[in-house]
């Protein structure tokens, strides 16, 4: 007769810190394949930034722009260039299509402050710009701090501007600034959502006048001057215009054993380096391989850059046709891992999480069969089946991985992509890194979480 701690080591679940049998030979692949993740960061902090780079490595592994009409065969890798925003990158398999392909989706978009389209305005001798904020944003947390600014200006005339300021030693930045504490009795009576409001994150962007007593906004008028030589533009181009203001450092490693990575854009960045760098190792998989990066997640998914939008389908519809296959069928049989993040389980704020089901530093990749609201509201809920099928694959690959919720049943909840994905009738799960001050200009990840959901990509993608 077994003893019970023989079978409380049967049967009990028994997750433990995978930094605890993680060798030196396999921390120091984990470290550097963290450098390079750092740089994707450091290079793609806008979804048009991101998508620019994931093209350029996927390139240097072989990939080729989608050519319509073409005969793709097994082992041909592609990618299709959703205007600039979002990507999807392809490697043909040797089964045809409709016996479903394997899809890993993650978006490259970030909360951030946008400028409005009349940005640029003078007060008290000061010129600012005027933003509305992208995405789920903790308001106070983007004040003091230094901000760069990335973009383009779209000209009447069809040329676009590229603007990236900020980022290089010797740039200037931009901030919004915020009171002193000595000045701010009054607005430390606000709530703490409501400390600072939307219409005060106005961004400082210059001091000094034009030289000129005769007119008016001169200060103004002198940083009008400056984009004019630098860029070419008038006011009139910032109506077409996409400027977006992010934080201005770079990513860093962070504790005194540097496990960790603190940077601006983890959500969703550190599931989309993993699954590009997963595909780019693919060569001739059974089923087709696809990485689709996807923007405006953080917004509702919707356009026709967002996963919402019809792109994901066509781009299966143009494989489908090429080899005589219905792109629905192929739909109805693929299987995708949507790349998503989830909240780590904070020690200092333990009480929004049900300790039991939420995800931690250190302990890998998470699944997160549902996230939504309150009773699941907004959310495709994966299919028991699918999920045993996803840890046989992660048991058989000795891959680190855990389980998560977003937060307490009536306090959390959240969106992905995945619900768009499966009302194509796809089979998808959520899969990806857990994340300590999610959406705020810093986050925070484990290195060793990344590294085991990039070995989770590559062994689904393959």
């Amino acid at each position: 007769m077994k003893s019970a701690e023989e079978l409380k080591k049967e049967l009990f679940l028994d997750r433990k810190n995978g930094l605890l049998s993680c060798e030196d030979e396999k921390w120091a692949k984990i470290t550097d394949y963290c450098e390079g993740y750092k740089k994707f960061l450091d290079d793609g902090k806008t979804e048009r930034e991101a998508a620019k780079a994931a093209i350029a490595i996927a390139e240097k592994a072989g990939f080729l722009p989608f050519e319509e009409g073409k005969n793709y065969k097994a082992g041909d890798k592609y990618y299709v260039n959703n205007r600039g925003k979002s990507v999807a990158f392809v490697v043909v398999g040797k089964s045809t299509v409709d016996n479903g392909i394997n899809i890993s989706a993650a978006h490259i978009d970030s909360p951030r402050l946008d400028l409005k389209p009349n940005p640029l305005y003078e007060d008290a001798e000061l010129s600012l710009f005027k933003t509305h904020y992208y995405g789920g944003i903790k308001k106070y947390q983007w004040t003091a701090t230094p901000l760069s600014l990335h973009g383009v200006f779209a000209k009447k005339d069809g040329t676009v501007v590229d603007v990236n300021i900020g980022e290089e030693q010797g740039d200037p930045c931009f901030v919004v600034t915020d009171l002193l504490p000595h000045l701010a009795q009054e607005q430390s009576k606000r709530t703490l959502a409501d400390g600072i409001r939307g219409e005060e994150l106005n961004i400082l962007i210059g001091s000094k006048p034009f030289k000129d007593d005769k007119a008016s906004e001169l200060v103004k008028l002198n940083i009008m001057a400056i984009l004019n030589e630098k860029y070419g533009v008038t006011e009139e181009d910032f109506l077409s215009a996409e400027l977006e203001c992010v934080p201005a450092f770079k990513s860093c490693d962070l504790g005194f054993d540097r496990s960790m990575i603190g940077a601006y854009g983890h959500d969703d960045r550190v599931c989309a380096y993993p699954a590009l760098t997963a595909i780019c190792e693919i060569q001739t998989p059974e089923k087709t391989a696809m990485v689709i990066l996807a923007d405006k997640e953080e917004i509702g998914s919707d356009g026709n850059t967002g996963l919402n939008s019809a792109f994901l389908k066509y781009v299966v519809r143009d494989i489908a046709e090429i080899q005589g296959k219905d792109y629905t069928v192929a739909l109805r049989n693929s299987k995708c891992l949507s790349a998503d993040v989830n909240a780590a389980l904070d020690p200092t704020f333990k009480d929004v999480s049900e300790p039991k089901n939420a995800c931690k530093l250190n302990y890998g990749a998470v699944i997160t069969k549902y996230t939504g609201a309150r009773g699941k509201s907004g959310t495709s809920d994966a299919s028991a089946e699918y999920v045993a099928q996803i840890r046989g694959m992660l048991d058989k690959a000795g891959i680190t991985w855990q389980t998560g919720e977003l937060g307490r049943v009536d306090l959390g909840g959240g969106g992905t992509v995945a619900m768009y994905i499966a009302n194509l009738g796809v089979d998808v799960v959520d899969l990806g890194v857990p994340v300590l001050s999610m959406h705020a200009p810093f986050e925070t990840v484990s290195k060793f979480d990344v590294y085991e959901t990039y070995r989770t990509m590559l062994e689904f993608l393959k």
